[in-house]
């Protein structure tokens, strides 16, 4: 069966930019015949490749379909390229979907994506998740690539190591001492609040089981944010950890104290990203790498 390019460009914009309306402005059509395509091409596929929300998103084969239209339009530019007989290179720049961990983008990896940005024309999708998880964008075709936890490489792709990033447990100099007064112990801890980032971060409990040998789960504030969390900390809305990187100004300025002094979590971090993304953007890892290696331990 031959792929209806038309119909699947049709898919990869809707997913791109959010709406059927603004995927048909871009391709210069009306959003009828945008609408019709993507159903034609779910009826003959079987499947259905966009969830219809605000905003539209690609199902899990919508997506693989996504990453095969991000390989074509790379191909077709690099074929105009290299055959400008055949006409002018019509598309617009190639994005490339990447998975990254919130204190990453926070800390080491802009630096490294802006300094790709600007030596190529391909613009980037940053989408952030926790460390833990970002591989599953993998797996899934979300994604070219993903800064992760995971060492094994998903199928497809090459992983190498990118280093270690430094975590500390710290509150602000009043929180220490209204909930520390008699020490950092299981029992201080289990009602000192903490702050977390999501339902998929474990690192203050699992800091807790590594120093204090318990298995308490302190009461909690959520907050997403790698900056919310500095700034919560030092207002003394709770404790957490935080990458040193971040924090480590904060305490040699007595505006944030360590739990436990000389205390750390190191959490290993890897680049995951697939063979063919590799071939066409090599620059995209020699930046990744570059600053990953100057900035984590």
């Amino acid at each position: 069966m031959m792929l209806d390019y038309g119909a699947a460009a049709a898919v990869a914009m809707i997913v791109r930019t959010g709406s059927f309306e603004k995927a048909a402005k871009a391709l210069h059509v009306t959003p009828s015949a945008i609408s019709q395509r993507v159903k034609l091409l779910e009826e003959r596929l079987g499947a259905v490749l966009i969830e219809r929300g605000t905003p539209c998103r690609a199902t899990e084969k919508g997506a693989w379909l996504c990453r095969h239209m991000v390989l074509v339009e790379q191909l077709e530019n690099n074929l105009l390229e290299q055959l400008p007989e055949l006409g002018e290179v019509s598309k617009g720049p190639v994005t490339i979907d990447v998975a990254v961990n919130a204190d990453s983008l926070g800390t080491w990896f802009l630096p490294a994506a802006t300094a790709f940005a600007e030596r190529s024309n391909v613009l980037l999708n940053i989408a952030v998740d926790d460390q833990d998880h970002t591989a599953d964008w993998l797996k899934k075709g979300r994604v070219l690539a993903a800064v992760t936890s995971m060492s094994e490489p998903v199928a497809g792709c090459d992983v190498t190591a990118l280093g270690k990033l430094r975590y500390v447990a710290t509150a602000s100099p009043k929180f220490f001492s209204r909930y520390f007064s008699d020490g950092v112990t299981a029992a201080t801890v289990g009602n000192a609040p903490a702050l977390t980032f999501n339902q998929k971060d474990t690192m203050q409990q699992d800091w807790i089981a590594t120093h204090l040998s318990s298995a308490c789960a302190p009461p909690t504030h959520w907050l997403p944010s790698t900056q919310g969390f500095i700034e919560a900390c030092m207002l003394g809305m709770g404790w957490c950890l935080n990458p040193i990187s971040l924090v480590q100004p904060h305490i040699q300025a007595g505006r944030l104290v360590e739990l436990i002094p000389g205390t750390v979590a190191d959490i290993p971090l890897y680049w995951q990203i697939s063979r063919w993304a590799e071939r066409q953007f090599p620059d995209l890892k020699h930046h990744v790498l570059d600053i990953a290696r100057a900035s984590l331990l």
